[in-house]
């Protein structure tokens, strides 16, 4: 256990030693910062400035898109850099099997969506709460959430769509050993699942109640009990479990059956 620690830190190592990292975390948290700041410096009167949670979701709506592109990115660098860089020879000798040492990378990258949650998480709430007003008021309840509750539910729904479209990144990359490509198609996803669900309405195709791209986005059970296709919660959170089980499968079977002699 200590040793495959030892790779999970390693891993972070390759991580955090690059400028490029502290830069998309820099970014991160001046524009979870900025939002607030700007609606408060520009708004007309104390009357019109936002609440808190109110804020704090606005500023989270914009920022955690910047989290998603930042997450994809390290994920597809993580194990196609490897093969650019040509050191996937060189990890592949070390005395660690190659489901330990994929298993470390993608901790690594979940280590990093996690932290880039809280730098965004930690300077949105902040700017929130002191460039809010409480003369704004509270929020009403929303299908029985409090805006406290609805504010960090909505991020957790933001959230699992990040996971499911970092770990297909992470499929990519590691499949196609190109980062540009993984980075590329998570970035399609994001634009145009929106469209595709229009499209492939489930409400009129009974077999798109099965796509991925149906069920990606969960907020809309904050609201409402019924999703698209009239699907339930469980419904859409075993599609996403099935598509996130298969592509760790695809990941995880090519990558140790890949030869890197070539």
């Amino acid at each position: 256990m200590g040793e495959f620690a030892g790779l999970v830190h390693n891993e972070n190592i390759k991580i955090y030693s690059r400028v490029r990292t502290w830069i998309m975390l820099f970014i991160l948290a001046v524009m979870s910062a900025l939002m607030p700041a700007l609606v408060y410096f520009t708004s007309d009167s104390v009357s019109s400035l936002m609440g808190l949670w109110e804020s704090f979701q606005m500023a989270v709506s914009i920022a955690f898109f910047l989290n998603t592109i930042f997450t994809v990115v390290v994920a597809s660098d993580s194990v196609a850099g490897e093969f650019s860089w040509g050191t996937i020879k060189l990890l592949l000798i070390r005395p660690w099997s190659r489901s330990k040492i994929l298993l470390s990378k993608y901790i690594s990258v979940i280590l990093f969506s996690l932290l880039s949650l809280v730098v965004l998480v930690a300077f949105g709430l902040g700017s929130s709460y002191l460039f809010s007003s409480s003369a704004a008021g509270l929020l009403p309840e929303t299908n029985g959430w409090s805006p406290a509750q609805y504010a960090f539910m909505d991020l957790l729904c933001r959230y699992v769509e990040l996971f499911l479209t970092t770990a297909l990144a992470f499929m990519v990359s590691s499949v196609f050993r190109a980062s540009g490509l993984a980075i590329g198609l998570s970035m399609f996803i994001m634009f145009a699942k929106s469209i595709f669900i229009m499209i492939f309405n489930p409400d009129r195709f009974e077999w798109a109640r099965y796509l991925l791209f149906t069920h990606m986005d969960l907020r809309g059970y904050l609201v409402s009990n019924a999703g698209p296709g009239d699907s339930t919660l469980g419904f859409s959170i075993a599609v996403l479990a099935i598509y996130y089980v298969l592509f760790l499968a695809v990941t995880w079977y090519v990558f140790s059956k890949r030869d890197v002699a070539a």
